[in-house]
């Protein structure tokens, strides 16, 4: 289960560290699974970024391209999203966008990997674990 944050330190290289090198690595192997709006936080990152000119038209293509082809599976929006998102976010004080990575999963009994110290920490208070590297 990976977050918008994990994804967009593969983009740019100050970003990358072991950690986040090595949970790019496990992906084609171990697979991954995010909520429906990780596609919108990676295309606004990348938009963003490329307002900034901190990236190109091309680089942008490129990283797309390399997305892709990890074959990250995008699972639909939760029937709940609302009511039970909010009370999450609200509980351990995240936006609900992050509440939605934190509760696919603990719904699916995966490890969560996020750089978001936050979400991390609400992610131990309910007993999500973490991806460990390497």
């Amino acid at each position: 289960m990976i977050d918008c944050s994990i994804t967009m330190t593969w983009c740019f290289e100050g970003e990358k560290s072991d950690y986040t090198i090595s949970a790019l690595r496990a992906v084609p192997e171990l697979g991954a699974i995010v909520p429906a709006l990780w596609p919108y936080e990676v295309a606004n990152a990348l938009a963003m970024a490329e307002r900034r000119n901190r990236i190109s038209s091309a680089d942008r293509t490129r990283f797309l391209d390399v997305l892709d082809s990890l074959g990250v599976r995008v699972e639909p929006a939760f029937a709940s999203v609302p009511a039970d998102l909010i009370v999450l976010a609200q509980r351990h004080r995240l936006t609900v966008y992050d509440a939605a990575y934190l509760e696919l999963a603990r719904s699916r009994g995966l490890p969560l990997v996020t750089t978001d110290r936050e979400l991390l920490d609400a992610a131990a208070a309910v007993g999500v674990g973490m991806f460990s590297g390497g």
